[in-house]
């Protein structure tokens, strides 16, 4: 039983029955994406920046695409393989070591059985990748042929240490650990501890923990300065703690992470009412380092006001089952539920200052234990045969 009324700054947020809040698709332009992507291009960009990136090179090869990548790995093998087949088929050419040639008996060959481009190839192949099938090989007579084993031997070296860098370092990339922190598809308003929060929820998929995790936010929005100047992305700091504080997380379960809505925040001035015509954008941030690889990582989302729903709660999703283990219930980790909740964060806050004002005049009233909505003006209804669970 709680109690309600339907003049005061209480009122129970329910959807309609044949709607879901967060259901209604947003035309919001994000700059992160769900999945943390930036959706930001660049233009008119200087033709001589674009050298910064050749300069670069490493950085660039880690962040290109994989079918880049293995273009890359088949064309920098066949490619050297057919460069210095060239070569190779210019020597025995010089040489008059090919079919077709005038050659005497007491002719010296620098390679023996390369007769041709064909044979050539093959013979750059072999040395490159050391197979060594004994067929073709160098006589030792001529010393260009001993020079060109070398340098050939030396770039196949490079060209391997270089790709199996490319794709180990691609491979152990700190946003594919990102990939296992998944955050609520929605946000939620509601009261907690005795203050109007707003709440979302982190989970790590792996058991492992991210050392060190830090959690903060940016909100982005449009701002009309004083003397007419517009700011788009205004960013603004977002506070967001756990109960066990904000930094140094021990992030083996689900978190619920909230913020308080006060009159600091800059959703102070929010309302049921407003909330689905604001146009802004909330950026979550996860920092941390990967316990198994040491390497750091960070992890984004966003929010836009259509994703957070006023006057719900997120279900309870961590048990301990019969053999004493915590269990996590993924199946309910976005659900929520419609609970008791202010109007807007300015009425609670006048709502608390009169509570508080009336025990100062009244001891007896604050031995009452009424709190907040257990008053005069408020209705005792059941809510019981309303409650609205939505799954997003």
């Amino acid at each position: 039983m709680v109690a309600l009324s339907s003049h005061s700054m209480f009122q129970m947020i329910q959807s309609p029955k044949h709607a879901q809040p967060g259901a209604n698709k947003s035309h919001h332009t994000r700059l992160v994406t769900k999945d943390g992507h930036c959706n930001i291009e660049f233009g008119n960009i200087e033709y001589g920046n674009h050298f910064s990136f050749v300069l670069d090179f490493w950085t660039t090869f880690v962040e290109i695409r994989w079918r880049f990548v293995l273009l890359f790995f088949v064309a920098s093998f066949t490619g050297s393989w057919f460069v210095f087949s060239l070569l190779w088929y210019w020597v025995a050419k010089s040489n008059g070591d090919l079919y077709g040639q005038n050659r005497t008996e007491e002719h010296v060959r620098c390679i023996d059985n390369v007769n041709g481009l064909t044979t050539a190839f093959l013979y750059s192949l072999e040395t490159q990748t050391t197979i060594g099938y004994g067929g073709r090989a160098l006589t030792g007579h001529c010393v260009g042929t001993v020079a060109l084993i070398i340098v050939q031997s030396l770039v196949g070296v490079f060209i391997n240490c270089f790709m199996c860098g490319v794709i180990l370092a691609k491979i152990s990339l700190p946003k594919k650990r990102a990939k296992t922190i998944t955050f609520s598809s929605t946000a939620v308003i509601c009261l907690k501890k005795g203050s109007l929060c707003l709440l979302i929820r982190v989970a790590n998929l792996r058991k492992t923990l991210l050392i060190g995790s830090q959690i903060y936010g940016k909100l982005l929005r449009t701002t009309v300065m004083a003397d007419g100047e517009t700011i788009i992305l205004d960013q603004v700091d977002i506070d967001f703690t756990v109960d066990a504080g904000k930094d140094n997380l021990f992030f083996v379960c689900p978190l619920t992470l909230y913020h308080v809505i006060n009159r600091h925040s800059p959703f102070y001035e929010l309302s049921v009412d407003n909330l689905p015509q604001q146009d802004f954008e909330l950026v979550v941030f996860l920092d941390g380092t990967a316990e198994s690889t040491s390497s750091s990582c960070q992890v984004r989302t966003s929010y836009v006001p259509q994703e957070i729903q006023w006057g719900y709660s997120f279900l309870p999703i961590i048990s301990r089952t019969k053999m004493g283990k915590y269990r996590v219930d993924f199946s309910n980790f976005s659900r929520s539920v419609c609970v008791t909740t202010p109007h807007c964060a300015h009425c609670f806050e006048t709502d608390v200052d009169q509570r508080n004002h009336n025990s100062q005049n009244n001891p007896d009233h604050n031995q009452s234990g009424k709190q907040g909505i257990d008053n005069r003006g408020f209705q005792v209804i059941d809510i019981q045969g309303t409650m609205d669970i939505t799954k997003m």
